[in-house]
Formats: structure tokens, C-alpha cells, sequence
């Protein structure tokens, strides 16, 4: 169940600044410790279009447009250092390319990595977060879903595809998780038949597989550098899970409380980096949504035949605001300033928003 929270503490979504665009935006990021936020994209002729923004006031300043050869569809920090801060994207022609923003001329990293268009990607063991090695995950419409080290050219460190006679699933959504040591590391994925699978990287296994039923457009993990506490999926159909991650019942798998937010698909989700129990949400009606989430009084107990289960706890809206007649397909908190935070929407619009009173929740 969720439960709204009284009127005059809620926080509020305050448009600050937006930029319409020319093309067509998939993903929009900030750069890291800065004031500056990039956007990716489709040209209409086809081409991939890289734009630099900073943040002036209440406007946005284009500083640098860079165009590729192919579109765009989704970029990531999560595997450089703070001092580089390089941008690994995935195109539409299943290119991996990590650039230097400073010289973006030439990739500084380039791999073939897909088949067809690479939907997702994420980064992790960059930004000195978290442990191990810096690696990139990408999920394609080819099913396969791959993990790459950008110090070993040319082959993926991990490749997760469908076994001998399994069909082939266009994969939506990928999303690193685990890793709290040098050693343990999960990559979930999230595909168009509803299927959620979550690997293990220190075993190269299948740890877990659920389904939702519905395509699942979004996942991502409340931290990634932490033991495994939350995972949240988001759906086709309006709906989002939250899975509560701790504890790993033998059949039941993961317990779950599951929200239907509103009619039409939620795109993303993004945790807020500075509390890992507030997250938000983006929808295909141009909305945004910010939950909470409360734990149970206990977060396991055991089943009839002593077996540990996890115990899901349950969500509330804090608020939501419409902010676009066009989906929100893309969006990105700022890991630096708490409650500053971008979107992207298919009216080909990116907007910058300030969340406030966050740090009363």
C-alpha cells in the first residue's frame, strides 16, 4: 500500500531550467563534480548528436555539440575515474565507444560489442565508488547481454546469452549491483517478455529469474557499491517492484511490493545517490513521480521449514508532477548536489529540476 505524505512537508518539483533541442534525446547525464549535463541522441539524418550543457543560473548553455556517425542511445560515467571522466555510450549500430569529452574526436575505446542497437548500458568501479574493476555492462535487442573491461581490448569479460533452443529476447535494461568487495559483482537485466535475471559475475551464474509480465523498461539497484539491499524494475504497463534484495529464500527467491503508478509505461527509475530509500520515477505520460520507501519492522523471517524469506516493505508517493504531453524517457540525478536532477522527453526538451526539502525525508 502507499500512503501520501501530509501537504506541507512533501517536497516539491520545481522546474529551473530547459533547452529544447533539435534532435531526438535518448539519455542525458551529469558530469560528474561539475555543473554541466550532457545530452544523447538522433539527428534527424541519422547521425548520433553529443551536446555539452552547463548550468548558468537559471539557464543552460551550450558549451560543445559533437556528431557521430551513428545515433545515440544511452551513455554512462559509472566506469572512469573523477580525473578523466570519460563517457562510455552504446549506438545504435551495437558500438561500445568510450570518449574523452576534452578530445572527442577519436573514442579512446571501441568495440563492436553487438549484433544490433545497444539499449542500456551502466558503468561501475569508477568515480571512486565502490570496489574492483572498472567495468561496462551493455543489453541489446541481439539478447545478449555483455560486461567489458576497458583495459582488455576487443573481448567482453562476461557475456550472458540465451542457451542452446532458448528464444531470443530484446534486452531493455541492464544495471550493475554487489559490489561491495573486489571480489563479488551482479549484473541485472531486464528484457521485452517481462523477464528479470540477475547474474552473478564471481560465479559467471544465474543467481535469480523472475517475470512481470510485462516488458520491464527499467532496473536498477538502490546502491551499487553496497551488499545487495533494493532493487527496483519498472514496467510496460505503469507498474514498478521493489525487491528487497538481503535475503534469497531457496524457491520464493526475493520478497517484493509491486506500485501501479499510472496507466502508462514508467520509463526509468534513479535512486537519489544521497539516500537510498528515495527514488524516482518517469513516465510515459510526462510525468515524474518521487517515492519512498519504508522497511518492515523485520526485513526476514523464517518459513515452515526454518528457511530465511525476505519480508517487503512498502512504498509512498511523496509527490508527482506532470511536466510534458510526451514521455520522459531519460533521466539522471546529479550525484554532486542533492536534489538537482535532469530529464530528457520525446518533445525533444531537456529539463533541469531542483527537488527540495529531501533532506526532511
Amino acid at each position: 500500500m502507499s500512503a501520501a505524505v501530509p501537504g506541507l512537508d512533501r517536497p516539491q518539483v520545481v522546474s529551473h531550467a530547459q533547452q529544447s533541442l533539435s534532435y531526438t534525446l535518448f539519455d542525458c547525464k551529469w558530469v560528474p563534480r561539475s555543473a554541466r549535463l550532457l545530452c544523447l541522441g538522433s539527428a534527424a539524418r541519422g547521425t548520433g548528436v553529443v551536446q555539452l550543457y552547463e548550468l548558468r543560473a537559471a539557464r543552460l548553455e551550450l558549451l560543445r555539440e559533437i556528431e557521430k556517425s551513428k545515433p545515440i542511445k544511452c551513455g554512462t560515467f559509472g566506469a572512469t575515474s573523477l580525473q578523466q571522466r570519460y563517457l562510455a555510450t552504446g549506438d545504435f549500430d551495437g558500438n561500445l565507444n568510450i570518449w574523452n569529452l576534452e578530445a572527442p574526436e577519436i573514442p579512446v575505446y571501441s568495440v563492436k560489442g553487438h549484433k544490433e542497437i545497444i539499449n542500456s548500458i551502466d558503468g561501475v568501479g569508477g568515480l571512486g565508488i565502490g570496489e574492483g574493476a572498472p567495468e561496462i555492462v551493455t543489453g541489446s535487442r541481439d539478447g545478449t547481454v555483455k560486461v567489458w573491461d576497458p583495459r582488455q581490448k576487443d573481448t567482453p569479460v562476461a557475456n550472458m546469452e540465451p542457451v542452446q533452443g532458448e528464444s531470443k529476447r530484446d534486452c531493455w535494461t541492464v544495471a550493475f549491483g554487489n559490489a561491495y568487495n573486489q571480489e563479488e559483482r551482479v549484473v541485472c537485466a531486464g528484457y521485452d517478455n517481462g523477464d528479470i535475471k540477475l547474474f552473478d559475475l564471481k560465479t559467471m551464474s544465474l543467481r535469480w529469474e523472475t517475470n512481470i509480465k510485462n516488458g520491464v523498461c527499467s532496473v536498477e539497484f538502490d546502491r551499487k557499491d553496497i551488499n545487495m539491499n533494493k532493487l527496483v524494475a519498472t514496467s510496460l504497463e505503469g507498474k514498478f517492484h521493489v525487491f528487497d534484495m538481503r535475503t534469497q529464500h531457496p524457491t520464493k527467491g526475493f520478497a517484493s511490493v509491486s506500485e501501479k503508478a499510472q496507466k502508462s509505461t514508467i520509463w526509468q527509475v534513479r535512486h537519489l545517490p544521497q539516500n537510498r530509500d528515495i527514488f524516482m520515477t518517469s513516465g510515459g505520460s510526462g510525468s515524474l513521480h518521487l517515492w519512498k520507501y519504508e522497511y518492515p519492522a523485520q526485513r526476514s523471517k523464517k518459513d515452515s521449514e526454518g528457511a530465511e524469506m525476505g519480508v517487503a516493505g512498502s512504498v509512498s508517493l511523496l509527490q508527482n508532477v506532470t511536466l510534458s504531453t510526451q514521455p520522459i524517457s531519460s533521466l539522471d540525478w546529479s550525484p554532486d548536489k542533492k536534489g538537482l536532477c535532469v530529464c530528457g522527453a520525446f518533445d525533444q526538451t531537456v529539463r533541469v529540476l531542483i527537488v527540495t526539502k529531501l533532506n526532511k525525508m
